[in-house]
């Protein structure tokens, strides 16, 4: 299986000055639940989006109940995951203050909260009535629960495992609305997210305390995850310009799409530059507080709805 799962002795925990309150777990949950990376659910969006179909409202009540039900399995797979690395994340001289391992958030909470969530995630999707969704939710649950309990700690794996939760995620928006998933949207949705995830192992190489905290990233070198990234954006950008140049979707080729090769191309580029600073390790802090990244991804979802839309 590649490094030993067996964890290190906490070292001791410094409890608050008094016990956590009601009010204070409340916080505690929602902080562990992380509603910033619910930016990442919005990639339901991207399949009905290129297909031209956000305009029905089916279609938009379907990718809404997709983005939510994402939402609250996501959130209960971290609830899960900080309650089972709580002893590595005590090493970690940032996670340490999360809540679950400073101890603001019991364990026994965490665990019974994270499976309430994803519990109810799975019920909605089969209340549903759309078996494509539940499918879907499915293997995301199965892949993120395999990377809580195994995937995490094995190197290379570990980031082909998070890739394809993000690469899950854009699948449900096209098959729960039954909108077909292409090779060029799959090629191109699982070299982006290569890209992100190989840029924030880096960045957590460089942050302090992490290569003990991690078993994984201690088989990584700063100069091979150079290398993934350099691959990674290579290849999507020659794949994208290739997507674009053919019409998208609908495989009718118009200036829209075309020019939209410039900002995602600018896009790479400043993901590159803000990596190589070390400000990777939480790609959605960069996509809430980076200007110049959100400004070339507004340019290119404007072309590109533009070159579907208009």
């Amino acid at each position: 299986m590649g490094e030993s799962l067996s964890r290190p002795p906490a070292p001791a925990l410094t409890h608050p000055a008094s016990t956590p309150g009601p009010g204070a777990r409340a916080v505690g949950l929602l902080r562990t639940a992380r509603p910033k990376q619910w930016l990442k659910n919005l990639l339901v969006l991207a399949a009905p989006g290129t297909a031209g179909t956000l305009t029905d409202p089916g279609v938009l009540g379907w990718t809404a109940l997709t983005f939510v039900l994402f939402c609250f399995a996501a959130s209960g797979t971290y609830l899960l995951n900080d309650a089972r690395d709580v002893h590595h994340d005590r090493l970690h001289a940032r996670k340490r203050n999360r809540p679950v391992a400073s101890g603001v958030v019991p364990v026994p909470l965490a665990v019974g909260s994270g499976a309430a969530l994803v519990a109810f995630a799975l019920i909605a999707a089969i209340a549903s009535g759309n078996p494509p969704l539940l499918g879907v939710l499915l293997g995301y649950l199965a892949l993120t629960t395999a990377y809580t309990l195994w995937l995490k700690d094995i190197t290379v794996v570990d980031i082909a495992a998070v890739a394809g939760c993000h690469v899950l995620r854009a699948v449900a928006g096209g098959v729960v609305i039954g909108v077909p998933i292409t090779g060029w949207f799959i090629i191109v949705v699982s070299l982006a997210a290569l890209l992100v995830v190989a840029g924030k192992r880096e960045a957590e190489l460089r942050s302090p305390g992490s290569a003990g905290a991690r078993a994984s990233l201690n088989g990584y070198s700063r100069s091979y995850l150079v290398q993934i990234r350099t691959m990674a954006s290579a290849a999507v950008i020659v794949t994208y310009c290739l997507w674009a140049l053919e019409g998208g979707a609908a495989h009718q080729p118009n200036g829209f799409h075309a020019a939209s090769i410039i900002p995602f191309f600018v896009f790479v580029l400043r993901y590159h530059q803000l990596v190589d600073r070390g400000v990777g390790e939480e790609p959605e802090e960069i996509a809430l507080r980076d200007r110049p990244l959100q400004l070339c991804l507004l340019a290119l979802v404007g072309l590109i709805g533009f070159g579907i839309y208009a």
